[in-house]
């Protein structure tokens, strides 16, 4: 344990920090909008409160031990409990990993708080339409604990091993994206197709709802990104730009690829574009420069868009594309710091190939990736395997899933139109169906 030796707080920091994490935990409900604007309407509570429920969730067990075990000071691989219950907080300490701060512990502590909210979050998109509410509950707590606090603590904490390595990852690229999508791919698997999927069309039923929560998530980001600098400095002011550059180039180059593959841009490739740049500019908004995130952007923006046809030739049900978008373009921005990464706006900054760096960080790159991948994908399904064993299935029934989610699961109806699918009908249907899904 390093020596409690005091720092200074700075107010501007700790309000921007403050600022920022508010910003990242608004994009969660930005998060479910645009997720619930994709799934049809039977399924669109369920999927809002698969994310509302995740932000009660982990906000109780970061508290508990996950931000211990990701930013304590431990070994390597994972954290120790120094602060489980947010013990050893109270003072302006470097944190026990050897993290120093200009901000309170506790400040910092909320703000990695919003990132291992909306990470589990992500998921959601794979497993859509088609999940037990329960299962999914106990997912998330051994899956915050076994899954995201390892790998938090390898890339980001002072004692993790990839952090020692090299990896750079300025605000969630490996950690958050790729990490959710190696796992929205193994939950994919574990629970297997829809029913009438690819055959039958399940197209969004709320195009205004996927762009608004597209809206909310790039507002946010700007917390999520320009806040990892920990402070209201220069390098914060480069994150946000290259964040915006890059989002804005992708959406262009989802919507050109979009226009030449299938003959028309569309409003979802425009929101799903704009996601795809967010994603991939995640790892590396504080590492390479302006002109380099409009190259990211426009690489990511179509790379992603092509990715989404990849559930169709291996067969896997990725319902609402986290592999595409999350998964590849988490990768894919790791992987480019390799090459566009820069010390311009970033004293801290590797160089990367394209600036004279050589294949140093490209392989420190690769490495973060693999590690972050496999780990995550190996251990999601173990996870998913075991509760569906204590739950006797993780899917719903067939004909709970041909009715609906909502009506089934949550005793609601997103929509009142008519006579059909009232509250009282839905208590009905859910009390007749209640030993089927009690879990």
């Amino acid at each position: 344990m390093i020596a409690a030796k005091l720092y200074d707080i700075e107010t501007g920091d700790t309000a921007w920090v403050l600022a920022s994490a508010a910003l990242v935990l608004f994009m969660t409900p930005g998060l479910a909008f645009f997720y619930g604007g994709m799934v049809r309407s039977k399924n669109v509570l369920a999927m809002l409160m698969q994310n509302y429920a995740t932000i009660g969730i982990v906000s109780v067990v970061w508290v508990i031990a996950q931000f211990s075990l990701a930013f304590g000071g431990g070994n390597g691989w994972i954290g120790d409990l120094h602060y489980a219950g947010l013990a050893n907080t109270a003072t302006n300490v470097p944190l026990n990993s050897g993290l120093v701060l200009t901000v309170p512990i506790l400040a910092f502590c909320m703000f990695q708080l919003m990132f291992a909210v909306i990470t589990p979050a992500l998921f959601t998109g794979s497993i859509a339409d088609r999940m037990k509410f329960g299962p999914f509950l106990l997912i998330i707590v051994l899956w915050s604990f076994l899954v995201y606090a390892p790998i938090a603590h390898w890339v980001w904490s002072p004692t993790g091993w990839l952090f020692k390595l090299g990896a750079e990852d300025f605000a969630g690229g490996t950690v958050v994206h790729a990490n959710a999508g190696a796992a929205g791919l193994a939950l994919a698997i574990v629970l297997g197709r829809r029913k009438g999927w690819p055959k039958e069309p399940m197209r969004p039923h709320n195009l205004p709802f996927v762009l608004l929560g597209a809206a909310m998530l790039w507002f946010g980001w700007f917390g999520f990104n320009a806040g990892s600098a920990l402070g209201a400095n220069n390098l914060a002011a480069a994150a946000f730009t290259n964040t915006n550059t890059a989002t804005a180039a992708a959406m262009l180059g989802w919507l050109v690829t979009e226009k030449i593959r299938d003959g028309h841009p569309t409003t979802l490739g425009a929101a799903s574009g704009a996601v795809a740049g967010l994603v991939a500019i995640t790892p590396a908004c504080g590492f390479i420069s302006p002109m380099g995130s409009i190259v990211l952007g426009l690489v990511a923006g179509s790379v992603c868009c092509l990715a989404t046809t990849i559930k169709f030739r291996f067969g896997f049900d990725d319902a609402l594309d986290v592999v595409g978008v999350h998964l590849v373009g988490g990768v894919l921005g790791a992987m480019l710091i390799g090459l566009l990464g820069t010390a311009a706006f970033n004293s801290a900054a590797q160089k990367g190939l394209f600036y004279g760096g050589g294949f140093a960080l490209l392989g420190k790159q690769t490495a973060a990736v693999l590690a972050s991948v496999i780990y995550s994908f190996v251990a999601t399904y173990l996870i998913a395997k075991v509760v569906g064993l204590l739950f006797r299935g993780l899917r719903v029934s067939e004909d709970v899933e041909v009715e609906g989610l909502d009506i089934n699961l949550h005793a609601e109806t997103g929509y009142e139109i008519g006579t059909t699918g009232g509250g009282f009908r839905a208590a009905a249907t859910a009390a007749r169906k209640d030993a089927e899904v009690s879990a």
